[in-house]
């Protein structure tokens, strides 16, 4: 026996001699431990041991050699991956894993994929305390004695086949192999709305218009025509190509683009007449690719005009349905939900064809990602309902890159469901609360149940296209917002000398600061606004505005919204707000009577939105008076008979929303309400193809005019224009402000 290998018998004899039944992985800083492979490691093997022994050695400061099988002989040994020296079950699902041990031996084995990597770090975090709670170096503790139970029997299996977590921590690739996730970018070499990627508009369409959908009788670039034979020989090229290109990529999607414009050509509605709708043509599309390319995975998109099932038509075996849920509301579970019951029927249906399902959910607010969206409770049973109906997969769309509310507790807590949906869900909650906020996290736990609360007690609705001022009546009403303000008050003082869990909690504080600064543009003059009484601007307004961007950049967030302003664009925005002069205007606060109804969720101060003293910005939920397919009439009663020098207003334009401005606009006054005589009009002429947000402006000089009614009357156009002409929808209006000099 050589002097070393004598030294370290004799090492590993005093080391077990305290508890048999333990085993010592390190002993005072030292091992006597090797870290086995299979002769024949894979990718994910290697780079498992690797990870265990750089781990270790940070612990503890001892460094495993690491030694493929055929060179092990009778040594202590970690055994990582399918080496002959087994133990546990023979199969393991999926990418799961076993750790296992017999002391003096440790055992971790993984099953498809990444599963031995998922082990690894699932033995760091369960038995060695590390943590890597968000996109942020892990927490890794220092100690020169590493000792796990000696009789492991610990088996994972993942509860579906493919899950991600859309949010910032996700673009750290540890966080994703700790936490057991995936990425679009790393399983699919195209994803998402493909259709442009495989057939682009840019290169074909003035050449050959035919390849693109036929929309209210002519071509246009809204989707692919898919009865086409030459889109399908163009798409067959392209996967030749890129397969070739990346033969690892697990999936391939061939999806519609975001938006409408289904083909309505004679062979397409011939196909959707069959199966009951656009899906019929796109999945016989997709199962015609599919057959082309039999040992690839197809993914498409059961979203909008697709959404619902085909009749007499079945996606092919190597073809996989993302359903989306975006029409439902978030306060109540997807399996009871009455907002989710389209969603339900259209679940059933695709099970009903094809056991190859994902789910395309959706857990922030898109159009105001820190407003404070608490549909926590929901995470669980959404991802149970997936699982009892079969689905496979889960794309769980967040905030993206761009921080959220509770973006970090969010991921984690889905994360883990994701793998189990059984998961004790309070547990694993308080673990993250604990854990990333230190003595802080029991208040933000409260935080938490209040938003919760406050949303059951105010029957709120969560919209993820909604905002903060849809929400001002309830659960982000200024009674509750002074409950959670107090609660985080208790989070910042148990943290105040920390500086990295005071970070922590002061990001959690943005989407208060965030919810008030927006309410402030709805309440004006009122309480809770940004201006006094006189149209000045309160004390301290603009240093708030600046204290909230300066903490989203040390937040590192760069994005409100969806394709949405970045904080610099936030302030520049409001300092466009406080630029705007106060009008003291004759009709500030006079009452107003309307012809036809406005739309409430968007309007929410109804009538009363055209004499508030406040004008609107390029976000229509603002202080606009929005109303959909119909004019706006509105009659203004001033209570007196006052001259009058000039009528302004504005209307906003938004293409993307539907929004457009009116074809004409007349001013009319009265003395006695019954009796109006014209004072101005104005004709506005259609405009070209824009989709750029504007507010146009529109004057009406009225020398020499006294009156006490003044009547307003904008005709909505008949129809919307050719270039944004959608089955289903009308032109809306939207008007800020009359105001009366």
């Amino acid at each position: 026996m050589s002097g070393l290998l004598l030294m370290m018998t004799m090492w590993w004899h005093t080391a077990f001699s305290g508890n048999s039944q333990d085993i010592n992985l390190v002993h005072e800083g030292k091992s006597a431990y090797v870290i086995v492979v299979p002769a024949q490691a894979s990718k994910a093997e290697q780079r498992a041991a690797g990870i265990f022994r750089n781990y270790i050695e940070q612990i503890s400061g001892a460094r495993l050699t690491v030694i493929p099988e055929n060179e092990y002989h009778t040594q202590p040994a970690v055994f990582i991956g399918q080496t002959d020296h087994s133990h546990g079950p023979e199969q393991i699902k999926g990418e799961g894993y076993f750790i296992g041990s017999e002391a003096p031996h440790l055992y971790i084995r993984g099953g498809s994929g990444q599963g031995v990597v998922y082990g690894v770090y699932h033995v760091l975090e369960t038995y060695m305390g590390c943590r890597k709670d968000a996109g942020e170096p892990a927490v890794v503790p220092a100690s020169r004695d590493i000792r796990l139970p000696g009789q492991l029997h610990d088996l994972q299996e993942p509860a579906f086949l493919y899950r991600e977590t859309y949010y910032p921590a996700s673009l750290d690739p540890e966080y994703l192999e700790w936490h057991g996730l995936h990425r679009f970018e790393d399983l699919w070499s195209v994803w998402g709305h493909s259709f442009f990627r495989i057939v682009p508009p840019d290169t074909y369409f003035n050449t050959h218009p035919e390849y693109f959908s036929l929309v209210n009788g002519r071509r246009q670039p809204l989707q692919l025509c898919l009865s086409n034979e030459q889109v399908y020989d163009l798409a067959v090229a392209y996967f030749k190509q890129a397969i070739a290109k990346h033969p690892d990529a697990g999936y391939w999607s061939i999806a519609q683009e975001d938006g409408p414009g289904a083909c309505t050509c004679d062979a397409c509605r011939q196909a959707d007449a069959a199966a009951g709708g656009p899906q019929g043509s796109l999945i016989r599309f997709v199962n015609r690719i599919a057959a082309q390319f039999p040992e690839q995975r197809f993914t498409t998109l059961a979203y909008g005009y697709s959404a619902r099932p085909p009749q007499h038509l079945r996606p092919a075996s190597n073809v996989y349905i993302m359903l989306s849920t975006i029409d439902a509301f978030r306060q109540e579970p997807l399996a009871t939900a009455p907002s989710a019951a389209p969603f339900r029927k259209n679940l059933e249906g695709w099970a009903a064809l094809t056991p190859n399902l994902f789910i395309w959910d959706y857990t922030t607010q898109f159009t105001h990602y820190l407003t404070p969206f608490p549909d926590y409770a929901q995470l669980q049973p959404n991802l149970q309902y997936f699982a009892r109906h079969g689905v496979k997969g889960i794309f769980s769309q967040g905030s993206g890159a761009a921080a959220g509310d509770m973006a970090a507790y969010n991921s984690y807590v889905q994360a883990c469901l994701l793998w189990n949906p059984q998961a004790a869900v309070t547990a694993v909650s308080e673990r993250f609360l604990r854990s990333y906020y230190g003595a802080a996290g029991p208040y933000i736990q409260q935080y938490l149940a209040a938003l919760t609360q406050a949303v059951k007690d105010t029957r709120a609705t969560l919209d993820i296209y909604g905002n903060p001022v849809r929400s001002s009546h309830d659960y982000l009403s200024a009674i509750w917002l002074k409950k959670y303000n107090a609660l985080l008050d208790q989070a910042t003082a148990a943290v105040k000398n920390e500086a990295t869990l005071l970070k922590r909690v002061e990001q959690v504080r943005l989407s208060l600061t965030y919810t008030a600064l927006q309410q402030s543009r709805f309440y004006g003059t009122a309480d809770g606004g940004y201006l006094h009484p006189d149209g000045t601007i309160r004390a301290g307004w603009r240093e708030k505005v600046r204290a909230f961007a300066a903490g989203c950049q040390r937040a590192g967030i760069t994005e409100l919204a969806e394709g949405g302003l970045s904080p610099e664009g936030y302030v520049q925005d409001w300092e466009r707000t406080f630029s705007q002069p106060w009008i003291p205007s004759l009709a500030l606060g006079a009452p107003v009577t309307l012809a036809h109804a406005f739309t409430p969720e968007y309007t929410p101060k109804g009538a009363a939105t055209l004499t508030d003293g406040l004008f609107g910005n390029s976000d229509f939920s603002y202080n606009w008076l929005y109303t959909y397919g119909q004019d706006l009439i509105a009659t203004i009663d001033m209570g007196s008979s006052k001259p009058l020098r000039r009528i302004s207003l504005h209307f906003l334009q938004d293409a993307r929303h539907y929004i457009f401005n009116p074809v004409n606009v007349t001013v009319e006054v009265s003395a006695d309400g019954k009796h109006f005589q014209a004072a101005g009009e104005q004709s506005i002429p259609a405009g070209a193809e824009d989709y750029t947000v504007r507010i146009q402006p529109y004057l009406f000089p009225q020398p020499g005019v006294t009156g006490r009614y003044i009547r307003i009357t904008a005709r909505c156009p008949a129809s919307l224009p050719e270039w944004r002409l959608v089955a289903g929808k009308k032109p809306a209006l939207c008007c800020d402000e009359v105001s009366v000099e």
